[in-house]
């Protein structure tokens, strides 16, 4: 392990006024959303679906230090035959590799799941080095059961303790192929629990997940953390504001993650695109802690560039101006300087 270049890499991915691009859906994911477009989920379609977003020159260039991807995109190449790996470096930015494999039914934990990948993972981490990818992603999903839910509660705490010992695991080798690993514990944000039960099941994830990143021997200063932000489920009808939910998320982070971490890049969950946006921002507003706050988003940054595009070559020009207008805003908003009026304005 070369913990400093993987420091380097690390901080790298959290540089100011930058995040990640989080390109890394499956073929169910990424088909999903082209039905909402109806494009038809095929390789030619995702080729040109990503290319759009990794010559999108100005949002790769100033506001993505990293792009996740997936184990198909990681081997892509563009229409002119650039490699994908090569086309993302060329813009100053990282390539990532999701390896994980998807989520299970956790055995003897009725209603929970453990996240799937760790056989074989050290070989292809090997193959995934050489292909370029300098970070790795792995999510676990951390679901609440409804407030009224007394047997049978979710989580509980071995199903905390077998996911976040899997992340360990997987951090571990990352580390020794020299990949920085993101490690992402989802809490996922669809239920009916209250922001005060979200606020206590993520303190219990993220003491949980440092334990075990200690105990197996795991470096902080090569690790990126990937968390949820402490909302109220969906479901849930009473919703916190944007100051709360900024002010809980802080203090759960100061209660559990060391300074050592370079830097956290949070995940959207499902927010809307400028509802994660004003967080993220309400967040870097108040200020006060060690790491950099930055985003990792999926939906959040390509939603409005999916919809411009509508899987037809004659959009490419606006889907990239959606694109470029969302990134420069998540780039605001990990400074503390995103404004309403500003994200009002139509992308130059």
């Amino acid at each position: 392990m070369d913990l400093e270049a993987l420091n380097k890499v690390a901080i790298a991915m959290v540089e100011p006024g930058k995040g990640l691009l989080a390109a890394d859906e499956s073929h169910g994911t990424i088909g999903k959303r082209f039905d909402s477009i109806s494009t038809e989920n095929t390789e030619e379609n995702r080729r040109d679906w990503r290319e759009m977003l990794f010559r999108t020159e100005n949002a790769m260039k100033n506001h993505v230090s990293g792009v996740i991807l997936f184990d198909e995109t990681l081997r892509q190449s563009a229409k002119d035959g650039t490699k994908f790996v090569d086309l993302i470096k060329s813009h100053g930015s990282i390539p990532g590799i999701k390896v994980d494999k998807g989520i299970t039914p956790l055995a003897g934990r009725p209603g929970e799941n453990i996240t799937q990948g760790l056989d074989g993972l050290r070989e292809r981490l090997a193959e995934y080095y050489e292909l370029g990818a300098r970070f790795a992603k792995w999510r676990a999903v951390i679901e609440i059961s409804h407030p009224d839910q007394y047997v049978g509660a979710t989580p509980t705490r071995g199903g905390i303790k077998a996911n976040n010992h899997a992340l360990g695991r997987y951090a571990a080798l990352c580390q020794e192929a020299n990949i920085v690993p993101i490690v992402e514990p989802e809490i996922l944000m669809g239920g009916h629990h209250s922001v005060e039960r979200c606020h206590e099941v993520t303190e219990k994830v993220l003491n949980s997940l440092f334990t075990e990143l200690y105990e197996q021997g795991v470096a902080l200063e090569g690790t990126i953390l990937k968390p949820n932000m402490v909302v109220a489920g969906k479901k849930c009808p009473d919703q916190p504001s944007r100051e709360e939910i900024a002010e809980r998320t802080i203090k759960v982070l100061k209660d559990t993650v060391p300074a050592a971490v370079p830097g956290i890049a949070f995940l959207s969950g499902g927010q809307d695109n400028e509802e994660a946006t004003r967080n993220l921002d309400m967040m870097n507003k108040i200020g006060g802690f060690p790491w950099k706050l930055t985003y990792s988003y999926g939906r959040a940054l390509q939603q409005s560039a999916l919809f411009a595009w509508q899987g037809k070559a004659e959009n490419y020009d606006a889907a990239q101006t959606a694109f470029n207008h969302r990134a420069h805003m998540n780039g605001l908003a990990s400074l503390g300087q995103w404004t309403q009026g500003e994200d009002d304005k139509v992308a130059a």
